[in-house]
């Protein structure tokens, strides 16, 4: 590494990290800090407010690498703005495009780092998050149960309809079941009552009966009682583990990795079982978990080309910078994601046009200062 990587790198990193622990709180405290409110004074034990709180801190942190990068390239091109530590750099022969390079690179880092996280430490936090949550409303406030609908597709057909009181994505249990059998023409064969279907962890064994079931058919002849876990084949087995079913359910992103929001499309897809609207809403996710790792990259240069001034600015100049930016970027998000799940836009555009914009403007703004 070179003398000016190694300047403007160390001059980045500290108020990245700044950025951080900031950002972190800010949102933390935003976001939750009711809900552990509420536990504290539910008398919920300490140990367990801390392994939540953990466990809800990496979608967070995901989250605020971008606005670090932005806030951190800001005040390090302030400051070496400032004490003309720029102007000497270019009297040196660099230029501008070279100046930032260190920046551009540090973002690509960071990037790369939040795109790993989003998916694989995100996921799993999010939903040993979401299943403790759960579990302690259901204790200390009486929740009420989550009702849910689901099908069973076989080569494009609905074979059955499932229908059940409460869907436990932790517990990955269905209680109080009913699944409707259809044959070819769409007509009910079979009904098969259960009080509990529990999911056995894999695909292979699925799902098994708990506490027996009753079978009875459509025409009213035919009637038994199951006693035993042994799936009956008037009924087609569910073909969903309980995550796929959660997909359908959930209004978060971050319980998702690549994998499982590609998966579920192309399975909604051929089952049809949700609406276009929400179809569009998971394409979005999924670009998203895209975007946002760009958008740590782009910010970078961004505030580093914004940075680079002819005159002294305060801190402040920064930090407002910083906030008008981020506030642009989600207002235009939004609008965006409004459009695409009313079909006005694809939501891949909905999820690269900010990121598309902010490369644009960087690069403007680094040929000018270059030029100028």
């Amino acid at each position: 590494m070179k003398r000016i990587d190694r300047l403007i790198v160390g001059e980045l990193f500290g108020p990245w990290l700044f950025g951080v622990a900031m950002f972190t709180s800010l949102l933390l405290a935003a976001t939750y800090l009711g809900r552990i409110a509420d536990y504290v004074v539910q008398g919920l034990p300490p140990a367990k407010i801390l392994e939540i709180t953990f466990l809800l801190l990496p979608p967070i942190l995901v989250k605020t690498f971008a606005m670090a990068t932005l806030l951190g390239a800001l005040l390090a091109f302030g400051r070496l703005s400032g004490d003309s530590e720029v102007v000497a750099l270019r009297a040196g022969g660099a230029s501008i495009y070279r100046i930032i390079f260190p920046v551009a690179c540090f973002s690509f880092a960071v990037a790369v780092l939040t795109f790993i996280l989003n998916d694989t430490l995100v996921p799993n936090s999010a939903k040993q998050a979401k299943t403790m949550t759960d579990s302690i409303g259901k204790e200390i406030k009486n929740k009420k149960a989550q009702p849910t609908f689901q099908t069973i597709i076989e080569n494009g057909q609905l074979k059955a309809m499932i229908m059940a009181r409460d869907f436990n994505l932790g517990d990955q249990t269905l209680s109080g079941v009913t699944i409707k059998a259809l044959d070819k023409e769409g007509h009910p064969t079979f009904f098969m009552e259960a009080s509990k279907l529990k999911y056995q962890g894999d695909s292979a064994k699925g799902w098994r009966i708990e506490n027996g079931a009753t079978l009875f058919s459509a025409d009213g002849r035919d009637y038994s009682q199951i006693t035993g876990e042994i799936w009956p084949g008037e009924v087609p087995k569910i073909n969903k583990d309980p995550q796929e079913m959660s997909v359908h359910l959930s209004t978060d992103p971050d319980y998702y990795t690549t994998g499982e929001l590609r998966e579920a499309l192309s399975k909604s897809n051929l089952d049809k079982s949700i609406t276009t609207e929400q179809y569009r809403n998971m394409e979005y996710w999924l670009w998203n978990k895209y975007a946002v790792p760009m958008a740590a990259f782009v910010f970078g240069v961004l505030g580093a080309a914004l940075g680079i001034r002819s005159h002294r600015a305060g801190t402040a100049t920064g930090f407002a910078l910083a906030v008008a930016i981020m506030f642009a970027y989600m207002t235009l998000a939004n609008f965006m994601n409004v459009w695409a799940m009313g079909g006005v836009i694809p939501p891949y555009v909905a999820s690269l046009t900010p990121i598309a914009l902010g490369l644009i403007a960087s690069f403007i703004i680094m040929w000018r200062r270059n030029t100028g």
